[in-house]
C-alpha cells in the first residue's frame, strides 16, 4: 500500500490524540502527522506553508470544541484559503458532540468527509483510508 502525505490532527485532548496517532500508526498509510491544539495554531501554520509554497496536509482530524478558535471557526477561515490550495484536503471532524445539530451543521460544509463520534475507532480510520485510495 502507497503512503499518503501528511496528516495533522486538531485537537486539544491529549487522549485523543494520542489514540488517534496510535491508530494512524497501525494503518502505516501517512509519512507525517503534525498535531495542533487548537484551530487558530493550524490555521496559522497553513498559511505559513502556503507562503513557502508548500502543501497543506493531505488528511485533517478535527474537533469541534476547543480553546482559543473551535473546529468551526477553523473550517470559516480554512473555506477562504484558495480552492486550488486546498482541494485535495479531506477533513474529517472527530467530537465528542452526540448533539445532532453539529452533525447536520457539519454537513453542510463541502470541505467536510466525515463527522466520527470520540473515541475514534480503528474501522473510522479504515474508512478513512479506504476513501482515500477511491478518491
Amino acid at each position: 500500500m502507497s503512503r499518503f502525505k501528511s496528516i495533522c490532527i486538531i485537537d486539544d485532548d491529549p487522549i485523543c490524540v494520542f489514540g488517534i496517532r496510535k491508530m494512524i500508526e497501525q494503518v502505516n498509510f501517512f509519512n507525517d502527522i503534525t498535531v495542533y491544539s487548537n484551530g487558530l495554531e493550524a490555521i496559522q501554520d497553513f498559511k505559513k506553508k502556503l507562503d513557502e509554497n508548500l502543501i497543506l496536509p493531505s488528511t485533517i482530524f478535527l474537533d469541534l470544541n476547543m480553546p482559543i478558535m473551535d473546529g468551526w471557526d477553523f473550517l470559516e477561515d480554512f473555506k477562504k484559503i484558495p480552492l486550488e490550495d486546498r482541494k485535495n484536503v479531506q477533513i474529517h471532524i472527530v467530537s465528542s458532540s452526540v448533539d445532532s445539530r453539529d452533525f447536520t451543521r457539519a454537513n453542510g460544509y463541502k470541505e467536510v468527509n466525515n463527522f466520527f463520534t470520540k473515541p475514534i475507532t480503528k474501522e473510522n480510520i479504515d474508512r478513512v483510508v479506504e476513501e482515500i485510495h477511491l478518491s
